[in-house]
């Protein structure tokens, strides 16, 4: 995989002011992923290479060139062997994730070893110890060469899988302990000694973090549920270090039929905030992933305003309900409720939306959303004054695909996103032709229709805030796939905001320019 950036400057929409506009005006970033195998033996080697790469940090270059991940495993009857970065997760990975993800450049890949062992015909029990791949950097450097962070992670999980009749339960337990070095338990000595007298404590080398959890299938019923415990430690909350346990519980409740299909999710958070260090923060020393309950809209407005899950404190619950009447028609209603253990609203969203292609060929799609959505909270922005503000939004899409044959299509794509708050009203239009398998084409345009210039603008203050006038945001894109190999290269202004990719959320700046990708597998 191959990404390849062109950095036009653009003062008006503030895609400038940093290196990659000013100076270097393009970048790249490869991987190349290598496994064999042979006689149970199986090899892993991938090259990354980062040339002024906007990846790690949005506005400046990193450069670096290395392995960035290797792997030697061994399968014999009953037990499995990994040396070397291992990509594996407890449960739904609440407790424990290590995982790749190049859209954000998250790679916490635990590098050390890894057992499993088939206990009996029902039963998995896997161990690992290693440290975890740090990926923090962003000065001129990447990561590539970077030493692995100090603290030791170790990990024990046994895993059954049962059947009796229709039922079907995969039960598992799961324990994670994390043991600092001496250079980050200093650190964290420091940071607690710097803060006033009040907030003094003795912080442990040690902690130790539990997860049960259970899949139950029955007809079509299914339910997930999980608990974790972690035992207290130091934790970053609100700009101060705390000593607190901390623990999540995590359900979801499926169940579907001809003609309809009801899920049910929810979590509740308080504290469990899992680093290799105390003092690590944003993406940085990760060692779970906690699932978000709220649908990720992949609508564009919409998708502007994706809640991340909260550490500290989150109580959220989402019921989603799909009804198909015939083979033609379906409707979906979606609510989702979030808050702070405390009751501090932090999002709100009612979506319902229509398909129906009882045409012959054509589609319609289409539906509304309502919003709030904290955006204090959620993007770290607030007014002059500190005052918390929400986002109040209506969102009515409507979409409709025209065939013209099996392997030729029209698509038309329009959204209109009513707020006061943030930058105000947008509408967005896209217009896509198919030609399966190998070419898609597209053209969008996102328009700033009513801008928001009030004093409750959370960027009123923000030198980056657009201010002048409404501006346009335009995409054309064009991709062509033959066999295992596609090429996609896309013109792009693209307004600053929360981006987010598999539940990992970050704020990006403003860019303009060209970005072309190409992948391969042989």
């Amino acid at each position: 995989m191959m990404n390849l950036n062109y950095f036009q400057r653009d003062t008006s929409i503030k895609a400038s002011g940093n290196p990659l506009y000013d100076n270097y005006l393009s970048g790249s970033e490869g991987w190349l992923d290598l496994r064999y195998n042979i006689k149970g033996f199986t090899f892993f080697v991938r090259a990354d290479a980062f040339n002024n790469s906007n990846l790690k940090s949005p506005t400046a270059a990193s450069t670096d060139f290395g392995i960035g991940a290797w792997s030697i495993s061994k399968d014999m009857k009953d037990l499995s062997i990994t040396v070397g970065s291992i990509y594996d997760q407890v449960g739904s990975g609440i407790l424990f994730r290590a995982y790749e993800d190049r859209g954000l450049l998250i790679d916490n890949a635990l590098v050390g070893i890894e057992l499993k062992y088939k206990l009996t015909k029902n039963i998995m029990v896997k161990g690992f110890t290693g440290q975890q791949k740090n990926n923090s950097n962003t000065d001129v450097n990447t990561s590539v060469h970077t030493p692995p962070y100090g603290p030791i992670i170790k990990g024990l999980n046994t895993e059954g899988d049962f059947s009796a009749g229709k039922l079907h339960i995969i039960p598992g337990v799961g324990m994670i302990n994390r043991t600092l070095d001496a250079n980050s338990y200093a650190s964290v000595v420091a940071s607690i000694k710097s803060q006033d007298s009040l907030h003094h404590f003795q912080p442990l080398y040690n902690m130790y973090a539990f997860s049960a959890y259970n899949t139950l299938t029955y007809k079509g019923f299914s339910w997930y549920l999980e608990g974790d415990y972690k035992t207290h430690e130091a934790i970053s909350e609100y700009n101060l270090l705390v000593d607190k346990p901390g623990n999540v519980e995590y359900t979801s409740i499926n169940y579907g039929k001809k003609g309809i299909a009801l899920s049910l999710t929810g979590k509740r958070t308080e504290d469990f905030v899992m680093r290799t260090s105390p003092n690590e923060v944003l993406l940085n020393g990760m060692l779970n992933w906690q699932p978000i309950v709220a649908v990720l809209r992949p609508q564009r407005l919409m998708s502007r305003y994706t809640p991340a899950s909260q550490d500290i404190s989150e109580m959220a619950g989402t019921a989603n309900l799909v009804v198909s009447p015939n083979d033609v028609t379906n409707f979906t209603g979606t609510f989702t409720h979030i808050n702070t253990l405390d009751g501090q609203e932090l999002y709100r969203e009612a979506y319902a939306e229509g398909f129906y292609q009882g045409i012959q060929s054509w589609i319609f799609s289409g539906g509304v959303q309502y919003l709030e959505y904290n955006i204090s909270l959620y993007q770290n922005r607030s007014l002059p004054n500190g005052q918390t503000i929400m986002l109040y939004a209506v969102t009515p899409f409507l979409e409709v695909t025209y065939r013209l044959s099996e392997k030729k299509s029209f698509r038309a794509e329009f959204e209109y996103m009513n707020t006061k708050q943030d930058y105000g009203s947008w509408v967005f239009a896209l217009l896509e032709y198919d030609l399966a398998p190998k070419w898609s084409i597209s053209v969008s345009d996102m328009y700033n229709i009513a801008m928001n210039k009030n004093a409750d603008n959370p960027n009123a203050n923000d030198a980056n805030f657009l201010t002048e006038k409404a501006q346009h945001y335009y995409n054309i894109y064009t991709s062509y796939t033959k066999g295992p190999h596609r090429f996609s290269i896309a013109y792009v202004k693209q307004v600053d905001g929360i981006n987010c990719t598999g539940g990992v959320c970050r704020y990006e700046p403003a860019f303009s320019g060209v970005k072309a990708t190409i992948t391969s597998s042989f």
